[in-house]
């Protein structure tokens, strides 16, 4: 199966166009299910309905959430469908196993107040707080997923448009925009940035000048949110929620959200209607006289 495996994940990356990020998920499932098998001695070319069924137990057992067991199956069908594509197999078991329905779970957003809070502790980070601050304020700007931020390179930006070329999911192009406070982070980074010997291919630069990484980035805000005090679990991905979510607020166009997010499916961006219809519900009840009557 290892072999198997390889191919899979190869014709994911050089046939496919897969991310890197979207691979090592893949890989994960693939080897989790291969020790799986290893262990209650199955062959991955004679799996049934009745081995998926068991394997799906365990992992509920071993107190996986809905959306890991989902994503398991939907790697799992993929290469099973790959191994009959190249006749390895009759037929993909996988495809007799339905993913199970996910509670619809709101994303968390930052209020505006938080975010502000949030840029003024990074400032107040005298070692890096010109990188740290800039790494807020693009992804408040620009609703960016952290392996996008990771992955920019000066060539992409265009400072004159305050624009920037970003390689998306599926290896995807699009350009994203930031604002005044932003440019201003980034004038203030790039000065103190150039006083060392650096890659100067990537923004983001670590202590030792090579490029800043995904869990970097994610530790670096986890640790601003913790400093700050603010009580919601901030991420990365926090960020870019609370910039669709305030856009939406303020007025702007479903369509153009889901542009600027990179959203393939409008339904994918539409989740964010439900947040701000939910603000509305609140504001509603709070204000209106015969809601306390």
């Amino acid at each position: 199966m290892k072999n198997a495996i390889q191919n899979f994940l190869n014709y994911l990356q050089y046939e496919r166009k897969y991310s890197l990020n979207t691979i090592e998920s893949y890989h994960n499932d693939l080897i989790n299910f291969q020790n799986y098998l290893i262990a209650n001695n199955h062959k991955y070319l004679q799996v049934n309905k009745e081995i998926i069924r068991n394997y799906l137990k365990y992992l509920e057992k071993s107190f996986k959430s809905t959306a890991t067991i989902s994503h398991a199956i939907t790697t799992l069908r993929n290469f099973y469908n790959y191994l009959q594509n190249h006749h390895q197999i009759d037929f993909n078991p996988f495809l007799l196993i339905h993913n199970p329905k996910q509670a619809k779970k709101l994303p968390n957003y930052l209020t505006y107040d938080e975010i502000v809070k949030l840029i003024e502790t990074a400032t107040n980070d005298s070692k890096y707080a010109f990188r740290n601050t800039l790494i807020l304020e693009l992804l408040y700007a620009t609703g960016l997923r952290v392996s996008e931020l990771s992955s920019i390179k000066l060539k992409h930006i265009n400072f004159e448009e305050r624009s920037i070329r970003v390689i998306g999911k599926g290896s995807k192009e699009r350009i994203v925009y930031y604002g005044k406070m932003a440019a201003e982070a980034l004038d203030n980074y790039l000065k103190s940035r150039n006083k060392v010997n650096s890659n100067l291919d990537y923004l983001f630069l670590n202590n030792k000048g090579n490029q800043l990484s995904r869990s970097s980035i994610e530790n670096i805000i986890k640790k601003l949110a913790f400093q700050s005090g603010i009580k919601t679990k901030i991420s990365p991905h926090t960020l870019r929620h609370t910039f669709a979510t305030h856009l939406l607020n303020e007025g702007a166009e479903l369509r153009s959200v889901q542009e600027l997010l990179g959203h393939e499916n409008l339904k994918t961006t539409q989740i964010y209607t439900h947040i701000s219809n939910e603000r509305l519900r609140n504001v509603y009840l709070k204000t209106h006289p015969h809601n306390h009557k």
